[in-house]
């Protein structure tokens, strides 16, 4: 009796797991063609800035410590 109910419960496992497995398959497939267009960055996401920013964080932040001294 308990080696049968062990039995019926992996079987019910495997369909259920195979049954998720071909939903999953199924909904990758929508053969939606979405299109984003985003534009240009915003000032603030250019590397540049970020770069000249740092650099004169960094010139001021020598110039406060070197004025201790």
């Amino acid at each position: 009796m308990k080696n049968q109910l062990i039995k019926y419960t992996q079987n019910l496992f495997l369909l259920m797991m195979a049954m998720t497995a071909s939903l999953t398959s199924f909904a990758q497939d929508g053969g939606l063609d979405i299109d984003v267009n985003i534009g240009e960055p915003e000032w603030y996401q250019q590397t540049w800035v970020w770069v000249v920013g740092v650099a004169v964080f960094v010139l001021i932040l020598v110039a406060i410590l070197r004025k201790r001294k």
